[in-house]
């Protein structure tokens, strides 16, 4: 996971947002707001990319999204207990046949 950003989401949409509805080039916002323009630059791309998924039938949320994200990692951290716990069972059956 990335370091935590430096600026608040309020301050992120509202610099998009500049970028999205004026007549403004990117570099320029940038400049006016104090940010560097590749940071300004990667907040519309990120914008533009959910605003494309948003678009397409039948997409899920944001929310739904991190829903899924979490859960598969859940899914995937049980399934390497589950094998631990297997491995352990059969070690321990054959402990005491013996």
């Amino acid at each position: 996971m990335g370091r935590p950003s430096k600026y608040p989401a309020e301050f992120q949409s509202e610099a998009v947002r500049l970028v999205l509805t004026t007549d403004k080039a990117m570099a320029e916002v940038a400049r006016d707001l104090g940010i560097n323009y590749k940071t300004l630059g990667a907040w519309v791309r990120k914008e533009r990319e959910q605003k494309t998924l948003d678009a397409l039938p039948g997409a899920l949320s944001e929310h739904e999204r991190l829903e899924l994200k979490r859960l598969r990692k859940e899914i995937a951290d049980l399934k390497v207990e589950r094998d631990i716990l297997r491995k352990a069972a059969a070690y321990f059956a054959k402990e005491t046949t013996r």
